[in-house]
């Protein structure tokens, strides 16, 4: 029924125009064709005249109404050093783009109304004029020239890379359809080689695990950057382009397959102080879901966001990340808690080309761990302990300490964490403990107790050819009396195969 109605409407429609039509032919007729002609131009130029009024109007009122939104104004200023210039890159040309715009409109209407077609008037043709020829060439002439130095300016300030020795941190990005992979450098500051050779499940980047460099790089699922750091990002696509685009921080740079590009800048503001400015601004003193009057303003969930700029694909949407700035002090603390890709997903598979060998950020890492328990088990926290939590304290595994299979010779690796175990020895002269050998228990008990012996030995001789006193030192060997897991599985009975000290003064 509905659909009925509207489709005799439109008939009736029709059929009132048509009607018209007819009307206005036969006072054509009536009135001469002439002075209905002359009448219909006057209108339209009024026309003309009105409808430019409204356009000029609606032009100038909606850039306003949406300045806070899309032009960069109201609280969504740069949020980057070298935004600034660009803002006033954009201002400058919107300046004068705006007045050519406003200008040429009310002349193009004008002589729409001025010059309309009446009875009798004839328009002034002028075949040639200097001044004018001047004018119309010389002013857009000089204002090009301004734009285009200042443009030059703009653009050597903020396409400028990193000097030799400037203190910066650089991060990398890789477009694919439909995601942003991230890589940040680990304590080393310098992000290791890749190859896209080298792609595959379990290393999506392509990263050299023959590069040292690449076994403290890790992968974050957010864009974390301290503010005030001079950041510089490489920019990488996998498949497609892509476009890495920073809006709040005037940052957009193509993602060019085979072809890698950069971008430098500086984050000035917090992600919270960029939340407080909004706070000033009614529209996002607004809840965030609207149907949901408890929920929290729109100023309290703002995120930076990373994006993509380009037209990538149906899931192009999903390309979008968070970014965060934060001040130094919480960057060092999120940093702190970041996994190297390498070590969490890698060391030790079957793709890892140094598969069986003790790395150099491992004996940094043990050292570290050895000592932060020696530290521990030294510290007195006035807290009473039980007997058995007093031992476990004190008694502390050395895991990297491993003999030749059925023997007591070391391993070549056991002299890191034997030297480290010196290194301590050596700072704490007081110090006395006791080496102990583990087994599990497969084998005659007995054997297994001689063999533990044996081993805890050679710990003991080795530490005291490093000149540690044989006084401060003794050996029990304890065999597979003392297990640490169950002998029932393949893994505990590794666990089980051990050499321990234990801190019997201090």
């Amino acid at each position: 029924m509905t659909a009925l109605i509207i489709g005799l409407s439109i008939l009736l429609l029709v059929i009132v125009i048509l009607q018209i039509s007819k009307l206005t032919d036969m006072y054509a007729r009536i009135r001469g064709e002439e002075e209905v002609e002359e009448r219909m131009n006057r209108n339209q130029a009024r026309v003309m005249l009105l409808f430019m009024i409204g356009l000029l109007v609606f032009c100038i009122l909606s850039a306003y109404w949406w300045k806070n939104y899309m032009l960069g104004y109201g609280p969504h200023k740069a949020a980057s050093a070298h935004g600034a210039s660009l803002d006033s890159l954009f201002n400058v040309t919107l300046l004068f783009t705006g007045i050519v715009f406003v200008l040429t409109h009310i002349a193009l209407f004008y002589f729409a109304w001025k010059y309309k077609k009446v009875k009798g008037s004839k328009a002034t043709h002028w075949s040639h004029n200097n001044t004018l020829e001047i004018v119309w060439s010389a002013i857009p002439a000089v204002v090009m020239t301004y734009l285009v130095i200042k443009g030059l300016l703009a653009w050597n300030t903020v396409m400028a890379d990193i000097k030799p020795g400037e203190d910066h941190m650089e991060i990398e990005a890789t477009g694919y359809q439909f995601a942003w992979h991230l890589r940040y450098p680990g304590a080393d500051g310098i992000i290791g080689a890749r190859d896209y050779k080298k792609i595959t499940a379990d290393n999506p980047l392509g990263q050299d695990w023959t590069d040292p460099h690449n076994f403290d790089d890790f992968h974050p699922d957010e864009l974390w950057l301290p503010v005030g750091k001079k950041v510089r990002v490489r920019i990488i696509a996998r498949d497609v382009l892509h476009n890495f685009y920073l809006p709040h921080f005037r940052v957009k740079m193509d993602a060019v397959p085979g072809l890698p590009t950069y971008f430098v800048f500086t984050p000035e503001k917090t992600t919270e102080q960029y939340r407080d400015e909004l706070r000033n601004y009614p529209e996002y003193n607004v809840p965030k879901d609207p149907n949901d009057p408890e929920s929290k303003m729109l100023w309290e969930e703002f995120n930076y966001e990373l994006a993509c700029a380009e037209l990538c694909g149906k899931s192009h949407y999903s390309m979008r990340r968070i970014v965060r700035v934060v001040t130094q002090p919480e960057y060092d603390a999120w940093l702190a808690k970041q996994q190297s890709y390498y070590q969490s997903s890698i060391r030790g598979k079957d793709s890892d080309p140094n598969k069986g060998k003790l790395m150099d950020f491992e004996i940094i890492q043990n050292r570290e761990a050895l000592n932060m328990s020696v530290e521990k088990a030294l510290v007195n926290t006035g807290i009473p302990l039980k007997p058995e939590e007093e031992a476990a304290l004190k008694t502390i595994r050395l895991d990297y300490v491993q003999f030749e299979s059925g023997g007591s010779i070391l391993t070549a690796e056991s002299k890191f964490q034997l030297d480290d175990l010196s290194a301590i020895l050596t700072k704490y002269p007081s110090l006395k403990i006791e080496v102990s050998g583990h087994t599990d228990n497969t084998g005659d008990p007995a054997a297994n107790k001689v063999l533990s012996q044996q081993r805890a030995d050679v710990v003991k001789t080795y530490l005291t050819a490093q000149g540690i006193v044989p006084g401060r030192l003794s050996s029990v060997g304890y065999g597979s009396s003392k297990p640490a897991d169950t002998n029932d599985t393949d893994a505990g009975r590794q666990k089980n195969r051990r050499t321990e000290f234990r801190i019997i003064s201090n």
